[in-house]
């Protein structure tokens, strides 16, 4: 953490020196209320699969999110936010501010229920999580996590970085109850009066109910210190259920309009605890989705049909709603087109923090503090990057990327390029052509071309490879998933 500024003064005078331990006792402490009132608590709460075209803010036209909305017209939507196209790669690169191809955990795997030894080694990876803490930050975590595997790591979010949690444990191999994350969730939660742990059923609730609950409560007690609250939703991945809200949903559209209104439900009632505990003015809230609404499903969105784009590289599986909101800190009703990816997360929170980057770390994230701010408004990005998708593969040293080099897309303000087996393979104006319909990489328009130029230059600085999971590997368990099933399942998940 950055050290407070120590003015220099003259000598003491006799006066000074008699009651000099408390003359510096007030300076300090009013120095670090200065620095206190210039950090702000910072709340992020990220939706499993939900694309833009389920935000109203962002033109959806089958539904309202008036919450969402809320927090768009008195912040910051980003029209150009990149995450990554799955699960496990956009998590792991937001919490380490590292694309996949550095951390490694490029497709997705799903701990609790595959295992085999993978995991995300505390020890290996550094979170933001850890390093607010380390600034001083009180924090907690409530919703999806997926990437440990609790009953075998059961202090592994501690490790991470976070104080406090109350998390679905996700689906543990050969523990039925644990599939449940919705009605009756299964739910791996730390008593914050005793400080233990318990994995265990809530019979009758409602997981987003208790999440909410659950951070509700750390805002109260922690409500005088910096906090970090991460809101990793279970919402609005599949099963689709009906909700507390309307428990008479049936049909699968119909669910998963009601888990989208819920979603927007606990936004609001996350908005309205800050508003009580007299918070709101002391906080930046960050909202966004994992990634592209499951194919399955269809919106409408600005006057076009918009099928689902989950695990797709296409602008409906990357491009993701983003929004700021910091009142008296980020400008209100601001749109941008500044160029953004989730592993920004990890150095905009350290900056907003005040706190430093370790030098020993390479980051691949920049810092969009001066844009949420209102001091700059282009940013620091020309490009992002998004990639990812389908199960990892195993091998016989543990779990490796499904490929050598994945596909990916690299995005500059204007134009964007699909690069597939390596090679170049399509480009896109995402001006005129914003859904990204006409490829234009055998174009010799001179405008076309130099575009192509300037992204292959991005993506020759890459790595060749795509770097493995650092991870130490974990022992055997008897739920571990073997190299034949995991093959059988990439046959038919991951080509």
């Amino acid at each position: 953490m950055r050290k407070l500024p120590v003015r220099t003064i003259g000598p003491m005078s006799r006066v000074q020196r008699f009651g000099g331990g408390l003359w510096l006792l007030s300076l300090l402490v009013g120095a670090c209320l200065a620095q206190a009132a210039d950090r702000p608590n910072i709340l992020f709460i990220l939706v499993d699969d939900l694309g833009t075209e389920w935000i109203s803010s962002y033109g959806a036209e089958e539904i309202e999110t008036p919450n969402i909305d809320r927090l768009a017209a008195g912040g910051m939507r980003f029209t150009n936010a990149y995450s990554m196209p799955q699960c496990t790669p956009t998590r792991a690169t937001l919490l380490t501010g590292q694309y996949p191809f550095r951390h490694g955990w490029v497709n997705h795997w799903d701990v609790p229920r595959w295992g085999a030894g993978g995991h995300f080694d505390p020890r290996r990876n550094l979170t933001f999580a850890r390093l607010l803490r380390g600034a001083g930050y009180a924090t907690a975590i409530a919703g999806k996590w997926q990437i440990n595997d609790f009953r075998v790591q059961p202090d592994v979010l501690q490790q991470h970085g976070f104080d406090e949690w109350c998390m679905w444990t996700g689906y543990e191999a050969q523990n039925p109850p644990s599939a449940e994350r919705y009605w009756d969730p299964y739910l791996f939660v730390r008593d914050p009066a005793t400080g233990e742990s318990s994995s265990r059923g809530y019979k009758g609730k409602f997981g987003a109910d208790l999440f909410v609950d659950y951070l509700t409560d750390f805002m109260r007690r922690h409500r005088d210190e910096p906090m970090l609250l991460y809101y990793p939703m279970a919402l609005t991945h599949t099963p689709l259920v009906a909700t507390p809200q309307e428990p008479n949903a049936s049909e699968p559209m119909a669910k998963h309009k009601a888990m989208v209104r819920y979603t927007d439900r606990m936004v609001g009632r996350l908005v309205g605890a800050l508003d009580d505990l007299g918070l709101r003015e002391r906080i930046i809230i960050f909202f966004a989705t994992d990634n592209g609404t499951s194919r399955g499903i269809e919106g409408r969105m600005n006057g076009r049909p918009v099928r689902g784009g989950k695990a797709a590289l296409t602008e409906n599986g990357t491009r993701m709603p983003f929004i700021v909101n910091g009142p008296g800190r980020v400008p209100a009703g601001t749109v941008t087109t500044a160029l953004t990816d989730f592993s920004d997360l990890l150095p905009t929170f350290v900056d907003l923090a005040g706190a430093d980057l370790p030098n020993d770390e390479t980051f691949d994230g920049r810092s969009i503090a001066p844009v949420l701010l209102g001091k700059e408004s282009r940013g620091p990005r020309d490009w992002i990057l998004s990639m990812g998708y389908g199960p990892a593969r195993l091998d016989d040293k543990g779990v490796r990327p499904a490929r050598d080099y994945a596909d990916r897309v690299v995005r500059g303000r204007r134009f964007k390029l699909h690069v597939l087996d390596w090679a170049p393979a399509k480009l896109y104006d995402l001006v005129d052509d914003p859904w990204g319909e006409t490829n234009l990489i055998s174009s010799d328009q001179a405008e076309h071309v130099a575009a192509r130029k300037r992204l292959e230059e991005v993506v020759a600085k890459f790595p060749k490879q795509d770097g493995r999971p650092r991870y130490d590997p974990l022992p055997p368990q008897p739920w571990d998933i073997s190299r034949e099933a995991n093959e059988k399942m990439w046959n038919r998940e991951g080509r």
